[in-house]
């Protein structure tokens, strides 16, 4: 069963559906034909401000453990300023930079030093790891049950045609860790602890994956609870606890971004039956039903690496993201003119009903099936219930070429 054939949407023909691809294309083919100098600009501003942000932030902790112990209201100040400034900068790395770079969005520039190839970010997963779970598993399937990861990290229930386990009583404090140790769980996904479990990973595979994020876990440790406290000699345990607030918060918002961009209301789940032969125009259209975006500034946007527009990311991952607000005009225009629906809504709002689903899905379907109605989705029959276990590489279709550069045979030559 196609794409096409999900029951909410059988007012789209097949022609319709690939003369929607069609012009998609259109749309993604202008984009690349007048990538320019401004966009270029645009990335390197970005770089610049980000490490300007840390620097600042470095040398006001510096200033705040250094100067005399009777001035505690500048050291004070000049710490929680250093933490806060150290905190956009990780958010601004780690989003609009990091994320964005290693999709491949600034390739076409051919600088050696912003490329997905090279880039390595401030985050505890190794890039190359995110790459495959991220550009090429989630990215090729979202929110498809069985091969996208990224459907509950592995942790926590987000479809009711997932099977209910007693287990998942527990999904609101679940929930509440993998946000505060967002960058630990994130290190942890490529890995695939379910497969582990079965005995179903191959174990040159796991001890070469595990090889990568011991390393890489160990020096982000070492470079923001050792090195730089060591650094600030009799100030070392403000600069800790800074370190560990500016941790905290592009974790958590991270994580805040992330879901609200795939489990609001109206962002659509499909199992891999809904996927079988999906043609590249459907493929466009799930990405469209499957995705959330949320309203904001201009300054949020770049706060969020640009996932305000998830559903134009999810479209054309490897376009530059300053141009998601124009390219959302044109998504907008077709969604109007098909009859698709364009999710969105206000950030506090996307992240409120991703939070109340948590919360119901905790419970067995029967238990909430009056919820589930109330707020729009339909109950699911238990015959449709099924343990959707994730899926190996080898067990999935090919990768689509826009999803950013990635080969494991070249990582397992690295490695």
């Amino acid at each position: 069963m196609a794409i096409a054939d999900v029951k909410e949407y059988t007012h789209l023909s097949a022609e319709q559906v690939e003369e929607l691809g069609a012009k998609l294309d259109a749309v993604r083919a202008r984009v690349e034909a007048s990538r320019n100098a401004a966009d270029a600009a645009y990335i390197h501003r970005m770089i610049k401000l980000q490490r300007g942000l840390a620097f600042g932030a470095r040398v006001a902790m510096l200033a705040g453990s250094y100067a005399p112990k009777e001035r505690k209201l500048f050291r004070r100040g000049a710490m929680v300023t250093g933490s806060a400034m150290l905190g956009a900068a990780k958010i601004l790395e780690n989003m609009e930079i990091g994320h964005n770079v290693m999709h491949g969005q600034w390739d076409w520039m051919n600088d050696p030093e912003i490329h997905s190839s090279t880039w390595e970010w401030d985050t505890a997963q190794p890039a190359e790891q995110w790459k495959h779970s991220h550009n090429y598993v989630h990215h090729q399937f979202t929110n498809v049950l069985g091969f996208d990861n990224d459907i509950g990290y592995g942790i926590l229930r987000m479809a009711r045609e997932q099977k209910w386990s007693p287990v998942n009583l527990g999904q609101p404090v679940y929930n509440a860790l993998l946000a505060t140790l967002f960058q630990w769980g994130v290190a942890l996904h490529d890995l695939d602890i379910e497969r582990i479990r079965k005995l179903e990973k191959d174990p040159k595979e796991m001890k070469r994956q595990l090889r990568q994020i011991l390393r890489k876990g160990r020096n982000q440790v070492l470079k923001d609870y050792v090195v730089y406290p060591a650094l600030s000699g009799p100030g070392w345990k403000q600069t800790l606890q800074a370190n560990v607030v500016s941790n905290l918060t592009r974790n958590v918002w991270s994580y805040v971004i992330i879901f609200c961009g795939h489990f609001p209301d109206g962002a659509l789940h499909f199992t891999e039956e809904e996927v079988e032969d999906e043609t590249r125009a459907e493929w466009y259209l799930r990405q469209m039903l499957g995705s959330a975006n949320f309203e904001g500034g201009r300054a949020l946007h770049i706060a969020s690496g640009s996932l305000g527009y998830q559903i134009e990311h999810h479209l054309f991952p490897d376009l530059p993201s300053n141009r998601y607000p124009e390219i959302s005009v044109d998504v907008k225009r077709l969604c109007a003119e098909y009859g698709i629906p364009y999710t969105i809504g206000p950030l506090y709002k996307q992240y409120g009903q991703a939070l109340r689903t948590i919360t119901l899905l905790s419970l067995p379907n029967s238990w909430t099936d009056h919820a589930s109605e109330k707020y729009g989705d339909q109950a699911v029959p238990t015959a449709e219930v099924a343990d959707r276990r994730r899926r190996s590489d080898s067990e999935r279709p090919h990768r689509r070429s826009e999803l950013g550069g990635w080969s494991r045979a070249g990582a397992r030559a690295e490695a």
